[in-house]
């Protein structure tokens, strides 16, 4: 009686935990889900304010000024309220000093490289705007703070550095697809680009 009594509880077990799943597949847990990410139309409109430099931006941002203690005048914010990230600008004049623009070129690499602890690409192009102004366009991939950053001159009068950032710990494989959109925005905006005399 005792072996029969094990026998039908491990018969009922195995039936018990067999799958009931119909169509014979074992189960998987989903992937993990990212939020749903709308990207807005992509539209243009001119800058307004009055800088030494003239470019188009999203219809999507809005420009703020910088209001960190030590920016000096014409730095500004390209701000992206829906997404919670911004370009920040900074703006310096050259005065025809070739050693300040070197030295402005050094820093602009030395805040781009600083990212190399968790970058795991970075990756520099050289573009030429259509007014003839030279853009260098730095991408870093990895979980880094800030991934793209740019700098562009005239070499003697006009040096003009951007990087973006988000106000998020979001983990940018999930922010990929704005993160290519607002590097979208930026190439529009080293073609649009225009120095002010």
């Amino acid at each position: 009686m005792k072996n029969t009594l094990i026998l039908t509880f491990s018969i009922l077990t195995f039936i018990a935990c067999k799958s009931k799943n119909t169509d014979n597949q074992d189960f998987t847990p989903k992937p993990k889900g990212y939020n749903r990410i709308d990207l807005p139309a992509i539209a243009y409109q001119k800058m307004l304010e009055n800088h030494p430099y003239n470019f188009e931006y999203s219809k999507a941002a809005r420009l703020l000024p910088d209001t960190f203690a030590r920016a000096e005048p014409h730095w500004i914010y390209i701000d992206y309220p829906q997404f919670g990230a911004n370009v920040q600008l900074t703006y310096k004049p050259i005065n025809g000093d070739l050693k300040r623009l070197q030295n402005m070129i050094s820093d602009a690499h030395k805040l781009s490289y600083k990212h190399n602890v968790k970058a795991y690409s970075i990756q520099e192009k050289i573009y030429k705007s259509p007014s003839g102004i030279q853009a260098n366009i730095i991408d870093l991939e990895g979980e880094v703070p800030s991934q793209v950053q740019f700098y562009m001159t005239d070499s003697t009068k006009h040096f003009l550095r951007g990087a973006l950032y988000f106000k998020t710990a979001t983990q940018n494989d999930s922010l990929a697809p704005v993160i290519q959109y607002i590097r979208n925005d930026i190439l529009h905006l080293v073609n649009t680009l225009k120095w002010q005399k």
